[in-house]
This record gives structure tokens, C-alpha cells and sequence, in this order.
């Protein structure tokens, strides 16, 4: 990811896997270590998740509070004036990680009993940011970039279904959906996909816990 290049109007690229990667080595050991039956995937980080916890859809307080996950983040090289990484600190919610840990915390109760048969990850570790600190997300780049960086992020995601053999890949909205679809074909895991959590997406502004669930029950993925 590092060779990568990345033109205007993107500006800014941020990396966790690298800045906060002691957080995410903490994610992946806890709960990475085993089998799992449902691979819940994302796009890439967000600006208030991920990027400040190096947790796929990393809300600061769920990935505190109910992953147990709490370390020193660093600065990324290239940091947005706008757009500042603080880590356990940082004061503003990642609303789509808010509701997706949420609905997991309520069906589950603890993370060790939804760990023990799931997982979350990200398609995309990488997070994308314009001038103005908008965030960009993969699919709007252009063509001659997403095909470099999609190259690397399917061979990940083959990593994945080699590593923890789902019988389920769930895509945490349309694009990672269609990213699984085209990649693990040949690997043989069921697909299926849920709304998004995103505040951007006004059906997700309604109960949004409730569509999943019954998306997800309704897939079989879910009893």
C-alpha cells in the first residue's frame, strides 16, 4: 500500500495499518486467532473509526468499552490540518461503527461470545481525504488507481477466507458486497450483504439494528 500513488483531488491518505497498528495488532490476536463462521466486511476506515483506532469501524467507546481494546495511537506521516488523528481521544463518533458494534453488543452481550463465531473487517485499509478534509471513499477514485489498489485488497481478502474459512461473508453495504462477490467466487463461502450503518444512507436513519437483523435472518446467516 505504502508504493501506492494517489492524485488530486485526493490529498491526504491515511494508513492505520501502520500509525495504529499496535491497536490493530491487539484486534487481531483477541479475536482473529480462529475459525470463524461470518466475516462481517467494510469498505475502508472511516475518519472518526478506524482511522483513529485502527479497528474496522472502530467507534472510539465500543472499541474501548466492549473490545477491551484501548493503546497508543501515533500520528500519520502526511496529517490533515482538519483532519486530526487522537486516537482514544478523539471526541467526535463514527456513527456507522456506533450502530454495527451496538447491534452486535445487544445480540451478543459480550464480545468474546461474538467473536467466538464472527469477525469484522475492512476490504480497504487505506482512508482517503480531499483538501478540504472530506473524506473519499475507494470507489471514486479513478480507474488506473482502484485497479492498483483493488489488486492488493483482493489478494487480502482471499488472506482472509483462507485464514478464518467462513462459511459466510457478509458485505457491510453494496460495495464490499460486490468487492466479495467478485474476489472469493472460486473459495466457495456464502455472500450475502446488509444495509450500510452509514447516516449518510437516509434508510439507515430508522431503525437500522432491526433491517439488519432481519436482512440477516432472512439470508439464513442469522437464526
Amino acid at each position: 500500500m505504502d508504493k501506492l500513488k494517489f492524485a488530486p483531488p485526493v490529498t491526504h491518505v491515511y494508513n492505520p495499518l501502520d500509525y495504529a497498528w499496535r491497536a490493530h495488532e491487539i484486534y487481531l490476536r483477541r479475536y482473529g486467532n480462529s475459525r470463524k463462521r461470518v466475516v462481517f466486511l467494510g469498505m475502508n476506515p472511516g475518519p472518526f473509526g478506524m482511522a483513529q483506532t485502527g479497528v474496522p469501524f472502530g467507534q472510539v467507546a465500543a472499541v474501548r468499552d466492549w473490545l477491551g481494546i484501548t493503546a497508543k495511537i501515533d500520528n500519520p506521516p502526511n496529517e490533515h490540518p482538519k483532519r486530526a488523528i487522537t486516537g482514544f481521544d478523539c471526541n467526535r463518533s463514527e456513527v456507522s461503527g456506533e450502530r454495527l458494534w451496538g447491534l452486535f453488543a445487544k445480540r451478543f452481550g459480550s464480545a468474546k461470545k461474538f467473536f467466538a463465531e464472527n469477525f469484522v473487517a475492512n476490504y480497504c485499509p487505506l482512508a482517503f481525504l480531499e483538501e478540504s478534509g472530506r473524506n473519499r471513499t475507494p470507489d471514486k477514485l479513478p480507474p488506473n488507481e482502484r485497479a492498483k489498489l483493488f489488486a492488493a485488497c483482493d489478494e487480502h481478502l482471499r488472506e482472509i477466507v483462507r485464514a478464518l474459512q467462513p462459511e459466510w461473508i457478509i458485505g457491510v453495504g453494496e460495495f464490499a458486497a460486490k468487492r466479495a462477490a467478485n474476489v472469493v467466487v472460486d473459495l466457495a463461502p456464502r455472500l450475502g450483504q446488509i444495509l450500510h450503518p452509514s447516516p449518510a444512507c437516509p434508510e439507515s436513519n430508522v431503525d437500522w439494528a432491526g433491517k439488519a437483523t432481519r436482512q440477516l435472518r432472512k439470508l439464513g446467516a442469522w437464526s
